[in-house]
């Protein structure tokens, strides 16, 4: 797992960011024509060619999602990025995004007065390529997803997974290999 790197969400700088971003998302649940999907895209620090994005969508800031070639994102999907690169999502070429996942790379500390004291922290997303995250699915904070690998439905992924793995269950176990 990744380190974990506290930052104010609060600032007036930060508000302003999720305010933007989340007026480029609901325009686009709102009216998915190409041009509002390519003002999506924009948002992010990269996406690659072919790239479907099914409404509705949601992240806060976008400025740290990297979306490879030909991955394809289902319907409800949330992107909960972070507003700096410790706590980036990097999503590879190929995958498969399904309806209702969460990538979570924000997240709050367990100890209340850390949690007070240090408001969120995030740790990088990382899904390799070719892989399938079934319906449901909830990746958190510093979790890397190996290549060609499969999360099932439902899952909570709360550990890295390794390529060419199945994992499943609430938390994710190796199922088997591939």
């Amino acid at each position: 797992m990744s380190t974990h790197i506290a930052f104010n969400s609060l600032t007036s700088e930060l508000i302003a960011a999720r305010k933007n971003s989340h007026e480029i998302c609901r325009t686009f649940t709102k009216s998915p024509s190409r041009g509002n999907l390519k003002r999506l895209k924009t948002l992010f620090g990269h996406c690659g060619e072919q790239v479907m994005i099914e409404p509705p969508f949601h992240c806060d800031y976008g400025n740290h999602i990297t979306i490879g070639e030909r991955t394809f994102i289902n319907i409800n999907c949330t992107l909960l990025d972070s507003p700096v690169k410790a706590g980036a999502i990097v999503i590879g070429r190929d995958c498969l995004i399904g309806p209702n996942v969460q990538l979570l790379a924000v997240s709050h500390a367990v100890n209340p007065t850390a949690r007070l004291e240090k408001g969120n922290f995030c740790a990088s997303v990382t899904i390799g390529d070719n892989v399938w995250i079934g319906a449901g699915a909830i990746v958190l904070a510093g979790v890397s997803i190996g290549n060609n690998s499969v999360v099932g439905a439902g899952s909570v992924v709360t550990k890295n997974v390794a390529a060419n793995s199945v994992v499943a269950g609430n938390p994710a176990v190796k199922i088997r290999d591939i």
